[in-house]
Order: C-alpha cells, then sequence, then structure tokens
C-alpha cells in the first residue's frame, strides 16, 4: 500500500461482472476530478489465444488441466511489480490483449495476441486494475499486499456461469461447447486461486438472483438486476455508516453485523454511495502524505 500512488483493485472471475464494476468507478472519478490510470487484468496473460490452446493440448495429453485461472497462465511476478512499481513511483509496464477483432485492428493485430509492454501514462491520481487476480497470493507472489481499497464482484456461481457462457458466445466468438469446457478445466484453479481472494477484500459485491438459475447451461439470458439481491460484506472498514445506507437505498436491510443486502435494481446506487467516500478518503490521505494542504478539507 502506498497513500502517495493508491491502488484500487476490482477483482473476480471471468463472467462475474467486474466490467460493470468499471462504469461505477468512472462516474465516481469523474465526480471527484480524478484522473485514474486503468489496467485490465488480462494484459498478464502469459500466453496468446493460438499458444494458450496449444498449452491447453499439451496438458490434456499429460493428464492435467491449465486454465487463465491459475498460475500456469499468468504472470503475477508481472503483475505485483506493477502494483510494487505504481506504490513507489506512480509508474509501470502495462499492455493491452485483445480480445476481438474490433479491438486488433487499430494495431494491425490477430484478436487474443498482446500489444507491446509500455509506460503506464504518467501523472495519475491513482490506478485501477479490474480482472481475475486483484487480491492473489501465492508462495512466491503477494499481490494483494499493494492493494489499497480491494473490492469482490461475486455472483452466485451458476449466475457467474450463465454471464460467461452469454458473453463470451454472443461477444468473443466463443462456441458454447467450448466455453463450457473451460468452465470444466477450470475449476481447480478457481478452487485454489479465485475464491481465496473474496477473504481478502475490504467490501463484496454478491449478486444473487431470485428467478432459478438451476441448469445455467442450458440458460438463454442472464437475469436482470431488477430479478436479483446484491449482498454487500463489509471488512476491515471503519465507521460504516449503515444507518444512512438503509435510508439512502430503498428496499435494504442488514443480514448480518457487516452485511448489507440491496435490491438488485439499486446496485449501481449503492456502489456509488459506499465507494465514493472511500475513494475521497484514499485521495485526502495521498495529498496528506505529498505535502499538499486543502483547506476546505
Amino acid at each position: 500500500m502506498s497513500h502517495k500512488n493508491p491502488i484500487i483493485a476490482v477483482t473476480g472471475s471471468s463472467g462475474a461482472g467486474t466490467t460493470t464494476t468499471i462504469s461505477a468507478f468512472s462516474h465516481i472519478f469523474r465526480s471527484l476530478g480524478i484522473d485514474a490510470g486503468f489496467v485490465a487484468g488480462d494484459c498478464f496473460h502469459k500466453y496468446s489465444r493460438p499458444e494458450m490452446d496449444l498449452e491447453i493440448r499439451k496438458a490434456k495429453e499429460q493428464g492435467k488441466h491449465i486454465s487463465y485461472f491459475g498460475a500456469e497462465a499468468n504472470d503475477f511476478a508481472a503483475l505485483e511489480a506493477l502494483f510494487a512499481s505504481y506504490a513507489e513511483t506512480g509508474t509501470g509496464k502495462v499492455r493491452q490483449y485483445l480480445h476481438t477483432f474490433d479491438e486488433a485492428v487499430p494495431y494491425n493485430q490477430l484478436p487474443g495476441t498482446f500489444t507491446p509492454w509500455q509506460d503506464l501514462r504518467p501523472n495519475t491520481d491513482l490506478l485501477f486494475y479490474e480482472g481475475l487476480h486483484g487480491g492473489v497470493v501465492t508462495e512466491h507472489n503477494n499481490v494483494a499486499q499493494h492493494v489499497d481499497l480491494l473490492i469482490g464482484m461475486v455472483p452466485i456461481v451458476n449466475l457467474e456461469w450463465i454471464q460467461k457462457i452469454i458473453r463470451d458466445t454472443s461477444e468473443r466468438g466463443h462456441s458454447r461447447e467450448a466455453v463450457m469446457s473451460s468452465i470444466v478445466r477450470s475449476m481447480d484453479d478457481y478452487v485454489n486461486q479465485i475464491t481465496p481472494q473474496f477473504s481478502r477484500t475490504h467490501i463484496n459485491f454478491q449478486r444473487v438472483p431470485t428467478v432459478d438459475t438451476s441448469n445455467p447451461f442450458s440458460a438463454k439470458d442472464i437475469p436482470s438486476l431488477d430479478e436479483s439481491f446484491v449482498v454487500i460484506r463489509f471488512r476491515g472498514i471503519k465507521h460504516v455508516d449503515f444507518p444512512y445506507y438503509l435510508q439512502m437505498i430503498n428496499g435494504s436491510f442488514m443480514s448480518r453485523v457487516n452485511t448489507l443486502v440491496v435490491p438488485g435494481g439499486k446496485m449501481n446506487l449503492a456502489m456509488e454511495l459506499i465507494l465514493t467516500p472511500l475513494v475521497e478518503q484514499l485521495m485526502i490521505k495521498r495529498r496528506q502524505a505529498r505535502g499538499q494542504i486543502n483547506w476546505l478539507e
């Protein structure tokens, strides 16, 4: 962690809806006048799409599994190095993973490839990471230790699978069979690398549908926000104003002393109400650490 160069990370597995959070944070950053550097976690994959296909075939021949959830397919050292570098100096190396033809064409590359590494845009106010491993800890790497505000996006697993299947088939051109195979292949890494992160987060947003998702592999559409509740768990955050949230968010209630439940349609409102003061606190600490005094604070 670094008060001078704060890092916010939103972590969740593929299909968890972490990209939904980007719009909420983008609105918060605009309203607070914050210039954030954005980093997508998939730029730290080790392999391009063709290389990963080859690694999957090799692993299958050896009776093993490899997935984008695990350490074998990701460069956790590079991710930790970025966070450590940014916390210390406000700089670091990033690149992009090009998922689609539309993303790849401007770079004259094929989808499933990486852009070259380059320096992060200078003089940003904070670093915002969205991806699979913002809170990962392994025997050799501890990414979570560098994060000032760690947010988990954690829909129940059947909903997560529905979102992944529909996204990857409709937006990324994968077959349903390929996506289902990916889910099965990823289970060991999901259990060992993804889920432990949600015990390290400061806040988890877990969407729970109120419609039948018993068979996610036959779902034709994603349950809407209005067809769900969002369970919001707080950890290690002092002075949470639960009475204020209950007053401001119609239909909300407390399920535990550290857990707020809100209607799914109020998710964006809840995120902005909860996260805006936390981001403001990071920026106040940043100015204090840099010796910048704001007499209005």
